[in-house]
């Protein structure tokens, strides 16, 4: 059951201000995405969805953006800690929450070798380049809120769409632990040609030391799609893309042990699985 907050308990600071979304709190407590006799339950990397077709605004954590076709959508980013994380939609007037839970879940251990040490263990050279590109690319989160452009489920980022694997694993490289993996890898021939899955904006292209040759596409609603190891890229900064357009093609660069395609999205800064937007219906839902 859904808590109902009337908009004249919440109001702001500044005198004609509009509703201000309530702040809330993720606490700690701890298998995969379901509905239990403890409620709604979310991995971290998951996505949750609550149907309202008089939404006029979706808020989690004094934060808030604008439903998709009638339909808030919370993602919850792949390092999450277990806890109890409360939701809310707001139709203008009230703001009804309801609480989930962030679930531990076993995502795989995968043990891999790169030949050349020098891309695991970086000069300082090749350190302070790899943080100037994470300080560029995490300008693009913020940039992205705005009126969305796309639409669910997301158009694929293949013609043909193989079997994709290896969001959320743990990985260690040359017996070094590194970051989760936060894409999905679909393995195919070089040159295939990498599509859109959205309408948008090339919001960045580059070379970069990890990714490769890399397209970042800002679609509004706070999402980002990307596509890494490129064997070439087919667009510039600041162009616009539609829905299926090819971006690049398929290859092995930066830090690639064979031809495949990284595909990864960010939404309203979150890491998380990119087949749940390829197919929301798998996402939990709540609100009913």
């Amino acid at each position: 059951m859904a808590t109902v907050i009337r908009a004249a308990s919440i109001r702001s600071g500044r005198p004609d201000s509009p509703l201000l979304l309530a702040v809330f709190v993720l606490a700690l407590v701890t298998l995969s995405d379901s509905v239990g006799a403890a409620g709604p339950a979310v991995r971290p990397g998951g996505i949750v969805r609550w149907a309202a077709s008089d939404a006029v605004a979706c808020a989690v954590e004094g934060r808030r953006w604008a439903p998709v076709a009638g339909v808030c959508y919370f993602p919850v980013d792949l390092e999450t800690p277990p806890g109890e994380l409360e939701l809310g939609v707001s139709d203008g007037e009230t703001l009804r929450t309801e609480r989930v839970e962030v679930r531990e879940y076993p995502y795989s251990v995968e043990r891999i070798t790169i030949e050349d040490e020098s891309r695991v263990f970086l000069s300082k050279e090749d350190l302070a380049r790899v943080r100037r590109e994470r300080r560029e690319i995490a300008g693009l989160w913020e940039g992205s809120e705005g009126p969305p452009r796309f639409r669910l489920p997301l158009a694929p980022p293949l013609e043909t769409l193989p079997v994709g694997g290896r969001f959320g694993s743990r990985r260690i490289i040359n017996q070094a632990p590194r970051s989760p993996h936060s894409g999905i890898d679909y393995t195919v021939g070089r040159e295939t040609p990498v599509l859109s899955v959205a309408e948008g904006t090339v919001a960045l292209v580059g070379d970069l030391f990890f990714s490769g040759k890399s397209v970042f596409v800002d679609h509004g609603g706070g999402l980002v799609s990307m596509y890494f190891h490129l064997s070439e890229t087919a667009v510039e900064e600041g162009d616009p893309v539609e829905r299926g357009q090819r971006v690049g093609a398929v290859g092995a660069t930066g830090r690639a042990t064979g031809p495949h395609l990284h595909f990864g999205v960010r939404w309203h800064g979150a890491r998380v699985d990119p087949e749940l937007l390829l197919d929301p219906e798998k996402a939990p839902e709540i609100g009913r």
